[in-house]
C-alpha cells in the first residue's frame, strides 16, 4: 500500500486567520483547488474549503469582509506522511471530508485529497 508521503501534494496554498473569505475563494479559483489551509505563522489552524464558501454565501455575509477564521473548520483531522491511503479514504469517508492535511510532528508537509486517495487506490488494484 502506498503512504501518503508518496502522492500527496506538497505545494500547498495557505491564507492566515485574517485573510477574507473572497481572498480565499479566490486562490481556490485561481489556483484550481478546493481547499486552502489555515495557518497561523507555521501553526496549522483549520481548513477553508468549497463548502465553507457555500455556507456563506447562503447566508448572504459581506465575502470580502468576513474572516476565514469566522468560517473554517478549526484544528482539522490530520494524518502523517506514513499513513496509508486506505487509512486516509477511510478517514475521510467515515468523516464527511474531501481534504487531509499531512503533518510530521506538528509541521505541515503536505495535503492530499480524496480524489488523490482514491485515483492511487485503484492504481493499486490494476
Amino acid at each position: 500500500m502506498a503512504a501518503l508521503k508518496d502522492f500527496m501534494t506538497t505545494s500547498v496554498h495557505t491564507v492566515t486567520t485574517d485573510a477574507t473569505l473572497s481572498e480565499a475563494a479566490e486562490a481556490m479559483v485561481r489556483g484550481r483547488f478546493g481547499s486552502v489551509l489555515v495557518m497561523a505563522g507555521n501553526t496549522l489552524m483549520g481548513i477553508f474549503t468549497e463548502r465553507d464558501v457555500l455556507r456563506a454565501a447562503a447566508k448572504q455575509v459581506d465575502m470580502s469582509a468576513s474572516k476565514v477564521r469566522d468560517w473554517m473548520t478549526p484544528d482539522p483531522v490530520t494524518a502523517t506522511g506514513e499513513t496509508d491511503s486506505a487509512d486516509a479514504a477511510e478517514t475521510m469517508i467515515s468523516q464527511g471530508f474531501r481534504h487531509l492535511p499531512v503533518t510530521e510532528r506538528g509541521k505541515l508537509q503536505g495535503i492530499v485529497s480524496l480524489r488523490d486517495v482514491l485515483s492511487d487506490r485503484m492504481r493499486l488494484e490494476r
